[in-house]
């Protein structure tokens, strides 16, 4: 059985932005495992440990995050995802790098740098076109891969102190990239500042993240999860950055992870011309209502429909004596399952192509995970794809599952079974 929660807070309940106390709920899912925390069955039996998953947003800054609860080297040392096991992400990566060497002239004289740099996904384009770069990432397992590619790889959690030293040994990057890493970092200010210490007087860093905005208007309460410690917006980034010297200067939208955010930043005395881009979306965040305390108030009870649509699937599908298996093992998918309390008794199983992930258990709901074959072995009647944001490529995947009468199901921004 899993054991009650038992963590005692590292950090107190204050702002990791601004320091200010934090006194307004913004979600509370109540405790689970970690999302990534996945589990051997030969473990099973010496139970999991649970952790309050509740998120909060400072009323001075906006900037909405959790309480840190586990050490980044407890997460982050040994870790489960892989970032070359998504076709779409891997299309992402490569388009990205054309665009930013096409867009600031990098060439052989150059130096990209990417914080949080997995398993090379990224920085292997840069080394195909012949540019020098340094992946930072803490996972060893990860950076290992990493190196197997070519990709060269400093293991290290980034941060000032991590910074200067790489300054010390003649590192200075023209383009620092930053995806879906910002908010892994439990002490952000200190990260922020590292980025201002690496790089060059006209370089650009780009950071990508989910964007809060997204996240709340289509109730993304999933994308929740202890290694998520921050939820973020251009609201609550630009003053963390000024602190430390650096401005916003252009941004794009995307579609990946249901709607991300890339900010393009440098030194605050640096020659790159701010876009209208940047104060549209200043614009918006503040019609949106990001600037005030009511929209995030209100974010509990949306949640809590998109809980009771789930719950009611699941349920209508046992007593319908249909067999329902889940797509993607993926963190989101965690919380999801454990908030909404599906388990293996509603699940026959989940799969996912990573075969790190494989072989598991999926933690708190204890679903086995096995290989994308699984499913046109064993034909379930309902496909539940948990990471929704990769719904056209599992779709395009698993078409055949049609041919036996399979249909889709989407649960955000509520349950949608599409025929």
């Amino acid at each position: 059985m899993a054991i009650l929660p038992n963590a005692i807070a590292v950090t107190g309940p204050q702002c990791r932005a601004c320091g200010t106390a934090l006194s307004v709920s913004f979600c509370d899912l109540g405790c689970t495992p970690l999302a990534n925390a996945m589990v051997k069955p030969e473990d099973l039996a010496g139970g999991e440990t649970y952790y309050p998953l509740h998120a909060w947003v400072c009323d001075s800054c906006f900037l909405v995050q959790l309480e840190e609860f586990r050490p980044p080297d407890a997460i982050f040392s040994d870790y489960l995802y892989f970032s070359s096991y998504s076709p779409s992400w891997l299309d992402h990566a490569k388009e990205y790098a054309e665009a930013m060497i096409a867009r600031w002239g990098l060439g052989a004289d150059s130096r990209v740098v990417e914080i949080a740099s997995n398993d090379g996904y990224l920085l292997k384009n840069f080394v195909a076109a012949g540019i020098p770069c340094l992946g930072v990432d803490p996972a060893r397992n990860v950076a290992a891969v990493a190196e197997a590619a070519g990709v060269p790889t400093r293991v290290a959690f980034f941060g000032a102190e991590t910074a200067r030293q790489l300054r010390e040994e003649g590192v200075a990057a023209d383009l620092m990239a930053a995806n879906n890493v910002l908010a892994h970092v439990p002490r952000l200010a200190d990260f922020v500042e590292g980025f201002a210490i690496l790089l060059k007087p006209e370089g650009v860093i780009t950071f990508e993240f989910p964007h809060l905005l997204r996240l709340i208007e289509e109730t993304q309460f999933d994308t929740i999860y202890h290694e998520h410690f921050s939820y973020l917006s251009l609201t609550a980034l630009e003053p963390l950055f000024a602190r430390y010297g650096l401005r916003v200067f252009d941004v794009e939208r995307l579609p990946t992870h249901g709607g991300s955010l890339r900010l393009f930043a440098t030194h605050s005395s640096a020659g790159h011309e701010e876009t209208r881009a940047v104060s549209r979306l200043r614009e918006d965040e503040e019609c949106a209502g990001l600037r005030g305390l009511d929209v995030y108030r209100g974010f509990q009870a949306k949640v809590a429909r998109v809980k009771q649509g789930v719950m009611r699937f699941f349920l209508e599908a046992s007593e319908a004596g249909k067999s329902v298996a889940c797509y993607g093992a993926a963190a989101k998918g965690n919380t999801l399952l454990n908030y909404c309390g599906i388990t293996r008794d509603l699940v026959s199983f989940a799969v996912d192509r990573s075969p790190h992930k494989q072989g598991h258990l999926m933690p708190g709901s204890h679903i086995p995970v096995r290989a994308p074959e699984a499913i046109p072995e064993t034909r379930p009647d309902y496909i539940f794809i948990l990471p929704w944001n990769l719904r056209d490529e599992i779709i395009d995947q698993l078409s055949e599952a049609r041919s036996w009468g399979a249909r889709f199901v989407i649960p955000i921004p509520e349950v949608t079974i599409l025929e």
